[in-house]
């Protein structure tokens, strides 16, 4: 057991204390060949429940997917359904990358990403499909204009079922979801799966096929090319853009300690989320029936537009603010001597992140290199599990004791990574860093003292003091 707390203290923050006397007491650098998962997680076994559930849940996927591919090829062909896959597979690698670029802090796993962009092209469209093909059928027979359901069900229920998947996770990995940029990839995601499979609808079938009766496989292009650059080049955000409203309520929610905050979040940006949904479909609706196209220009570039920007830049503004987030709280580990001051200013930007791990590969080699990669990942975990515990996440007992053990658990991994790469820089002295100065050996032999600069020098060649004897 480590040192006892101070009363009303959360966490393990005292684990390391004391002064260095000199440097005989310096623990002594890995080398370079160090295996760099120096804390490999514990063996896991298999749990069959979880197993079974699991194909369920591949198995009901892939069903819908199958189900809805096999309905569209026998209502617009074989051909046109080829050639819609091949064009609406264009888009899907440049979002893609889009929402993992903006994932590069905190890499969720792929198996939750393939979750979600399968969900958004199987499951959500699917029902999707089934709900909006019945809401016409109904309406139809009631002598309603079919114009409602894109206007009124299909923002509903397509918002709803892109939701679910993310939402599903929430519920069950609630840890998946460390802020808002996790839900937008998430959502996003889900949102790109959708887009990618209804496209295939609107390419394959209004598109190639609806212009291929008129003037053959010449027509058929022609009006190929007319959607996609309607449907890809010009709203091609559209789907992701919608579902991210949805997403920023999931992300608040994701990091209130307010109960009333995590119910009403989520909800408030499913809602808008369907707004605006709502209005897009409302839009073109709008010129279908006028003929006006000059409809869809006004409300495309004076509120469209202008959203899909704003969206954008305040998800690079959570970005930035979540990696700065590490220069607010991990200074409390520094005062514990758990870390250094560069350390915490290496992780500010992705700029000084790829320096820190270009600087590990250079004094260590690739084992340097992926050392620092999975230092800094979980010392940006550790950032948002210290920052939940300050916003008052974690409330049961229990859920409190699991917590603190995964902070030891990153504490233990943190300090064995860095054994890889501290100290091999040879053209830097050897420093220690106690939790308030750092303690220099000069080439005399002396070991100095000197306070900590107002501008800590990134990356990093300074190790710890060792800890105090652990109490019993």
């Amino acid at each position: 057991m480590g040192p006892p707390m101070a009363p009303g203290q959360t966490g393990i923050l005292p684990g390391r204390t004391g002064l260095l006397a000199g440097p005989s007491s310096q623990p002594e650098y890995a080398s370079p060949g160090a295996a760099w998962a120096a804390a490999p997680p514990p063996p896991k076994s298999v749990q069959w429940k979880r197993v079974l559930l699991l194909v369920a849940l591949v198995l009901f996927i892939g069903l819908c997917t199958v189900a809805l591919l096999v309905i569209v090829g026998i209502n617009i062909g074989i051909v046109p359904l080829m050639v819609g896959i091949a064009a609406a597979l264009l888009p899907v690698p440049l979002l893609v990358y889009a929402f993992l670029w903006l994932d590069r802090y905190d890499p969720e796993p792929v198996k939750y990403l393939v979750f979600c962009f399968t969900w958004g092209a199987g499951v959500a469209t699917f029902v999707a499909f089934l709900v909006n093909t019945g809401s016409g059928w109904l309406l139809d027979r009631w002598g309603q204009s079919e114009n409602l359901v894109a206007v009124l069900v299909a923002p509903f229920i397509e918002e709803i079922m892109k939701a679910a998947g993310p939402l599903l996770l929430f519920l069950v990995r609630r840890k998946a979801f460390s802020g808002i940029i996790d839900a937008i990839v998430y959502c996003g995601l889900s949102a790109a799966g959708f887009a990618f499979v209804e496209n295939i609808l609107y390419l394959g079938g209004v598109g190639y096929a609806a212009g291929e009766e008129q003037g053959g496989a010449l027509g058929g292009a022609q009006q190929l090319v007319l959607i996609f650059f309607g449907r890809i080049v010009l709203s091609g955000f559209a789907h992701p853009l919608f579902t991210s409203m949805t997403a920023i309520g999931l992300g608040i929610a994701a990091r209130s300690g307010s109960r009333t905050i995590r119910w009403l979040a989520p909800f408030g940006g499913l809602l808008l989320a369907m707004m605006l949904h709502g209005s897009w479909n409302l839009m073109a609706t709008l010129v279908q029936e006028t003929q006006r196209s000059e409809i869809f220009l006004y409300g495309y570039f004076t509120v469209e537009m202008p959203i899909f920007l704003a969206v954008v830049g305040f998800t690079l503004w959570v970005r930035a603010a979540e990696g700065r987030l590490a220069e607010k709280v991990l200074p409390e580990y520094v005062r514990a001597g758990w870390l250094t001051p560069p350390e915490v200013a290496s992780l500010g930007s992705v700029g000084k992140r790829l320096a820190a791990r270009r600087w590990a590969k250079r004094v260590a080699g690739e084992a340097g290199a992926k050392a620092m990669a999975a230092y800094q990942f979980d010392l940006t975990r550790l950032t948002l599990l210290r920052d939940g515990l300050r916003r008052g996440l974690v409330t049961k007992p229990r859920d409190l004791e699991a917590t603190l053990a995964e902070e030891r658990r990153l504490l233990d991994a943190i300090t064995a990574y860095r054994k890889v790469f501290a100290g091999q820089d040879p053209g830097v002295p050897r420093a220690v860093w106690d939790g308030r100065a750092y303690h220099i050996t000069f080439p005399d032999g002396v070991v100095r003292t000197f306070a900590e600069p107002e501008q800590p020098v990134v990356p990093v060649p300074v190790r710890l003091a060792p800890p105090p004897p652990a109490y019993q």
